[in-house]
């Protein structure tokens, strides 16, 4: 369960930024967008807004990159870099190491867990444990010293194997550290999808629809949303060597063989009622998903299956630009699921970007869990909730329109667009 992610010095974002999921004391939709855990309500999903190039997509890269340091920095070699860019509009933080933090629950056990790292090492790293109001320290890294707790027996001895690129956390993991263990297994569960970073969730959908048990979930979830086909065909075979291209060079040929050896490839067709010249049917007819379906299509193909699998055993779904190429109607059924009761048992947690205001209106969110990003004029990108949001010495009323409210200006994170009207016309007296 995610309770906050912080962020600080990355790519657009200057200061420390933290979006929380710890719902507040406002009663909007308590019954069916909170849950309880340990005493405190968690909010089941969060919406992001803000306009084009004010950090939105930053943000959830954020998320990805900080899942794939702690995954994978134990198999980086010593001399590879991490992929951390720090805010390089100031001169004060170009430089400076990336800040990334997160407050969870795994276990029944509260953790904060974070890092600050530059492209080359990692300057700092720290985990906490909370206890009953009392939050324990089990170990401190900072520059080239580890101070490990004496109740944290698991991180006992191995510092002296920790490489200054390589996070100490994986390393406990390494030697088999039961809590370390749950924390990697917690950043497993995390799940991003972006247009730059898929990560193979459309492989998820393909175990989905071959499971037998699965199967139907995912089809009626396909059948309701009315894509207009009504059954799919996958094809999977094994990768053929034959089909690389016989000009490809050797090296690289000998590389993607051994890559894809005992992998599958699939092709998937949708399959479409037919009718003769008196609107009978008559049989179906298939077509190519990648080619002859919508752009659309495609998207909740890819991401349903990631969809599906945290609601069905529970985590975090991080996705940017849920709404692109959705239909507003779709974005609406997809949120839905998660703020939901019946549909989310297991309290699984949607974090979404999206331009998509009729979710203001229609999608039931608490103030709490609508979220803005905006650019300052220095470049730099602010993060800040509907409730906190403030205007005449108090909060935004839950009776507010807030999608009127947001597209006329009054809460930022919106477009500034000068006299296009005029660009065009000195354009065209050239």
């Amino acid at each position: 369960m995610l309770l906050e992610f912080s962020i600080g010095n990355f790519l657009s974002f200057k200061e420390k930024k933290t979006l929380s999921l710890i719902a507040s004391s406002i009663s909007d939709y308590k019954e069916t967008n909170v849950f309880t855990t340990e005493g405190y309500g968690l909010l089941k999903s969060a919406v992001i807004y803000g306009a084009n190039a004010s950090g939105k997509s930053n943000f959830i890269r954020a998320v990805s990159i900080m899942r794939q340091i702690v995954l994978y920095s134990f198999n980086r070699s010593s001399t590879k870099p991490l992929n951390v860019t720090p805010f390089l509009l100031n001169t004060e933080t170009e430089t400076a190491a990336s800040h990334f933090e997160v407050l969870f629950e795994t276990g029944g056990i509260r953790y904060r867990y974070g890092f600050e790292v530059t492209a080359k090492e990692v300057v700092s790293e720290w985990l906490f444990e909370s206890g009953e109001n009392v939050e324990k320290r089990l170990f401190i890294r900072q520059g080239d010293g580890i101070d490990v707790s004496a109740t944290y027996k698991e991180g006992a001895d191995l510092e002296e194997k920790t490489r200054n690129n390589a996070l100490f956390l994986t390393v406990v993991d390494q030697f088999n550290g039961t809590v370390a263990g749950q924390i990697m297994k917690w950043f497993q569960d995390l799940r991003t999808i972006s247009g730059l970073n898929r990560e193979n969730y459309e492989s998820v959908t393909f175990r989905m629809i071959l499971n037998e048990k699965t199967k139907k979930t995912i089809l009626d979830f396909y059948k309701n949303l009315d894509l207009g086909f009504n059954g799919l065909e996958i094809d999977r075979k094994k990768f053929d060597s034959k089909e690389i291209a016989e000009d490809a060079p050797e090296q690289i040929m000998e590389l993607l063989i051994k890559d894809l050896e005992g992998a599958f490839k699939y092709n998937i067709k949708t399959l479409h009622n037919k009718y003769d010249k008196g609107n009978k049917f008559v049989g179906t007819q298939e077509f190519d998903m990648g080619s002859q379906e919508s752009a659309g299509s495609n998207k909740v193909f890819d991401i349903s299956g990631a969809v599906f699998d945290v609601l069905q055993n529970g985590g975090v779904l991080v996705i940017d630009e849920l709404d692109s190429s959705l239909h507003p109607l779709l974005t609406l059924a997809i949120t839905r699921l998660f703020n939901s009761t019946s549909e989310n048992p297991k309290n699984a947690q949607l974090v979404f970007t999206t331009h998509d205001t009729n979710l203001f209106s229609l999608g039931k969110f608490r103030r709490d869990q609508i979220y803005f990003i905006e650019k300052d004029r220095y470049g730099a990108s602010d993060l800040y909730s509907l409730v906190e949001y403030k205007e005449d010495g108090g909060k935004v009323r839950k009776d507010r329109s807030f999608e009127e409210d947001y597209i006329q200006g009054r809460y930022g994170a919106i477009p500034y667009i000068g006299n296009i009207s005029k660009t065009l016309q000195e354009w065209q007296e050239k």
